[in-house]
């Protein structure tokens, strides 16, 4: 009886109805939490723009920078898809596939700021954007946005010497791919080659006489120095690229390759000048890039290349597209540094070609008194092939054969002094003739050093 009267008791007591409805209350709140969070989910992908029509959230765009736009990318995937809807339509494209590419300047932007930034900038915002799509379909994605540019193209512009636009590409693709692995890289250069057909257009400059379809290979050297080679902060991507260049092509073409790519251009036209290295003495800046390729690929970050592929490559070059002066020969040497200059001399001591060796030895010695080299480099250099020989016997035959080539080359040039009928001619053959008696005393003078110090060094 007590527990019924105690039931019933409570059940209208006035606490007990409290409870009641805070109990139900309770359940109210669930059910409007429940569905407050399903909205804020949607909210949270979209944020403050899930309230705007799409209309209104691109005019709100055009007043980011594509670097703020790159970074409002990463907010969710949500706003990622609505950026690449964005930049497929013909208010983003406009807004951001820029081809003032003959203008150094942007109009309209802040000072200073430039197309190559611009696109910089938007290589970030593409990179972010397909962040989450196979490297075939990103490519894919990117060559429909960037297809209509035509400055981008190998053959596209009427005057590439005079635009940026393959410069710009170049940049783009150097941030779009910076991270990516090398099987994707591979995919990226395969897709390139493609698109511009840079195969075949290798193939017509390195088969064609030298100077035969001038306008390709300045086309041919543009496309690949400023698409796919000079953006590169570290050498070890540098070297892929150069490597994915020349590597599909007989050592031949290599070298003529590499020619046309780095060798001396016309300040005039900007044509590739094939005659410079056969004509006469040249400068450090027409052998420059050359040396500079050369040492990219004999670093160990060139992987795909032995020292004796490198060898044969100068060899090969130093023939392009005719036997080049030996004085520019020795030029290039001295530019691609030590390493490579004493195994490319040692390579002719080990051949038994020391005649050659010795004239190369004498114009060794000649450049490094025109172009103020220290003489006791060549010194150095010399003592350190000598070591390289087998016998006693062929290392006096090579010394012999040195001082035999300073006595000739001052023959020959005291010939060319005497009979100079063009005063121009005649004066650089003096000037020559001066040089090397110059370099031979030099040179003389820092063995007597060497060997006159360790003679009272003994005594």
């Amino acid at each position: 009886m007590a527990a019924t009267t105690g039931s019933s008791s409570s059940h209208h007591h006035p606490m007990a109805k409290q409870r009641q409805q805070r109990s139900s209350r309770h359940r109210r709140h669930r059910q409007s939490c429940s569905s407050l969070d399903t909205a804020c989910q949607a909210l949270s992908a979209l944020g403050y723009f899930q309230t705007l029509p799409l209309e209104i959230f691109q005019m709100v765009l055009n007043y980011l920078s594509v670097r703020d736009i790159s970074m409002l990318s990463m907010v969710s995937k949500s706003i990622s898809s609505h950026l690449v809807s964005y930049i497929s339509s013909s208010s983003g494209n406009k807004r951001l596939l820029l081809q003032d590419f003959h203008n150094p300047q942007l109009p309209n932007k802040t000072e200073g700021a430039s197309i190559v930034e611009h696109y910089r900038s938007l290589g970030l915002l593409l990179k972010r954007c397909t962040l989450l799509l196979p490297t075939k379909d990103r490519l894919k994605y990117i060559h429909r946005i960037l297809s209509e540019v035509s400055c981008f193209k190998l053959n596209g512009c009427p005057s590439p010497l005079q635009c940026s636009g393959l410069q710009c590409y170049g940049v783009f693709l150097q941030i779009l791919t910076a991270g990516w692995d090398e099987l994707e890289c591979h995919r990226v250069f395969n897709f390139l080659c493609e698109l511009s057909n840079l195969p075949r257009k290798v193939q017509t400059v390195v088969s064609s006489k030298p100077g035969s379809a001038r306008k390709l290979e300045v086309r041919v050297r543009l496309y690949c120095r400023s698409v796919l080679l000079n953006h590169w902060v570290h050498r070890s991507d540098s070297a892929f690229w150069l490597t994915r260049i020349l590597k599909p092509w007989p050592i031949v073409n290599q070298a003529r390759l590499l020619y046309i790519i780095f060798g001396p251009v016309s300040s005039l036209d900007g044509h590739v000048v094939w005659q410079q290295m056969i004509e006469g003495p040249t400068d450090e800046s027409c052998l420059k890039g050359l040396a500079e390729a050369i040492k990219l690929l004999y670093d160990t970050e060139a992987r795909e290349w032995t020292a004796d592929d490198v060898i044969s490559l100068l060899d090969e070059l130093s023939v392009v597209p005719r036997e080049w002066l030996l004085e520019n020969s020795a030029r290039l040497l001295i530019l691609s540094g030590n390493s490579i200059c004493f195994t490319f001399l040692a390579s002719k001591a080990v051949n038994g070609r020391a005649l050659e060796l010795a004239r190369l030895m004498v114009f060794l010695t000649l450049v490094c008194e025109k172009d103020l080299y220290c003489m006791d480099w060549a010194v150095k250099m010399m003592q350190k092939i000598c070591k390289v020989f087998a016998t006693p016997g062929e290392r006096n035959n090579f010394l012999q054969c040195v001082e035999n080539a300073f006595a000739h080359m001052a023959m020959d040039m005291l010939q060319a002094v005497l009979a100079g009928g063009d005063r121009d001619a005649e004066d650089s053959s003096f000037f020559n003739l001066f040089h090397l008696m110059n370099a031979q005393a030099s040179f003389h003078k820092e063995i007597l050093y060497l060997t006159m110090g360790a003679a009272t060094t003994t005594s």
